[in-house]
């Protein structure tokens, strides 16, 4: 079969969306690549974002590849599906210019994966993948009934048929990724990064999925949720080909980056540097000191709260008080050049002690942020506090709350976003 897989050009002009702006490699896409070229099939992997190809010129390349199916995303990597933008006129944009010239269209990304039939209708593709869409995809193109599919929303008439999930990948023995030279030339980000310019390409690895603890802001309850640590030969396998093609820096993009020896130690002596995400309170100092040797030069680690109150009110569940938090981190600055503390709007924080504690921390060389102000994604356990489970309306009241509740956003927003029926004007009314 022949499958065209696409990044679309992404565009958060008035958007709410908490992720980077700039190009990132499409993780899911590329093992929907590795796993479909393995069994046979011809795929054409096209990334608008990151190669700068306009929306049309996009539609037409398919178009010209005549594919039996067309995988499209719907945010613009795994990295940011736990903070994706909630508006689909993307990819909507994307099936409009394509008018019906791909075979059969499918959707992957965190909205369909909580929203299933509310997505299939919003983008009018033919099937909405839920959960983790490698193996999916495969499924899809190995051909068949769609009701024996797991984990997908299609029409069935003039319904919709849900036959399960949200999917979980194996995921530990996905085999390594290989993008094309050109597209490893034009990954300029750093993600991340804030020590010094880049000199040479970056790029994004996986080297675990999921995350075992339960905060009640992270959006992760229908997609990759349950942790599984990746295979080391396959991880080191795709790091040294990154270092090959010129690679001199990889963001881990793991939900939580948890301490891992036999990589660390691997790590050591090869000639790329590194930055992740984490906990700080789980990282002890002889692990903190190998985490600086192997090469880390960026940590953001999740606080979010200097009260206990606060942080048992997130369901942090963590063991240790902000003093010694704080004196982790100040730690962790010995060996790694940029570390940050993440601080979010919590009720009950003290504006003053925000201050102080960010302030005595920056005198240290830590990176304090100001408190980013919460979104309640349908895939939270924030929303579902509020509302229950998901409906048809899911993201448009999030997204109404949210413009209500704060005057002020995020500093990484670009002035105030738009209701999201603006946003989506171009999507198939309900």
């Amino acid at each position: 079969m022949k499958v065209a897989l696409v990044n679309p050009a992404w565009d958060f002009a008035n958007s709410i969306y908490f992720g980077s702006r700039d190009p990132h490699f499409p993780l899911e896409l590329g093992y929907c690549r590795v796993l479909l070229e393995s069994a046979g099939h011809t795929v054409l992997m096209l990334d608008g974002h990151l190669c700068g190809t306009p929306t049309d010129d996009l539609a037409e390349a398919v178009a010209a590849f005549a594919p039996e199916l067309t995988v499209v995303t719907t945010a613009p990597t795994y990295l940011f599906w736990r903070c994706a933008q909630p508006e689909l006129r993307v990819p909507r944009e994307f099936f409009l210019a394509l008018d019906g010239r791909g075979g059969q269209t499918v959707a992957v990304g965190p909205h369909g994966s909580v929203t299933p039939d509310t997505t299939l209708r919003k983008l009018g593709v033919d099937v909405v993948v839920r959960g983790e869409c490698e193996e999916i995809v495969a499924r899809l193109a190995a051909g068949g009934a769609l009701s024996a599919v797991p984990a997908i929303a299609y029409r069935d008439g003039a319904g919709v048929a849900v036959t399960g999930g949200p999917h979980a990948s194996a995921f530990t023995n996905l085999p390594a990724l290989h993008w094309p030279d050109a597209w490893v030339a034009r990954h300029v980000t750093h993600h991340h990064r804030f020590d010094r310019a880049p000199r040479r390409p970056g790029a994004e690895v996986e080297a675990s999925r999921g995350c075992p603890y339960h905060c009640s802001f992270c959006a992760k309850i229908d997609f990759r949720d349950k942790y599984r640590k990746r295979d080391l030969e396959p991880l080191l396998a795709e790091i040294d080909g990154l270092i090959a093609q010129g690679v001199e820096y990889v963001y881990f993009i793991d939900e939580i980056f948890l301490p891992n020896r036999p990589l660390l130690e691997a790590l050591v002596g090869r000639s790329v540097e590194f930055g992740m995400q984490t906990r700080i309170d789980l990282w002890k100092p002889d692990m903190l000191d190998l985490l600086g040797a192997a090469g880390c030069v960026s940590i953001e680690a999740g606080v979010e709260s200097l009260t206990v109150e606060g942080r048992a009110a997130l369901d942090k569940n963590c063991r240790m008080s902000t003093d010694d938090l704080a004196e982790r981190l100040v730690y962790a600055r010995r060996s790694v050049p940029f570390v940050q503390a993440n601080l979010l709007e919590v009720a009950g924080d003290d504006a003053a002690l925000v201050v102080a504690w960010r302030d005595n921390l920056r005198a240290k060389g830590v990176w304090a942020n100001d408190p980013v102000p919460l979104y309640p994604y349908p895939s939270s356990p924030d929303y579902r506090r509020l509302w229950g489970l998901p409906d048809a309306q899911a993201w448009e009241r999030a997204h109404a709350h949210y413009l209500a509740q704060f005057t002020a956003f995020s500093e990484i927003q670009d002035g105030r976003p738009k209701p999201l029926s603006d946003l989506e004007a171009l999507c198939c009314p309900a």
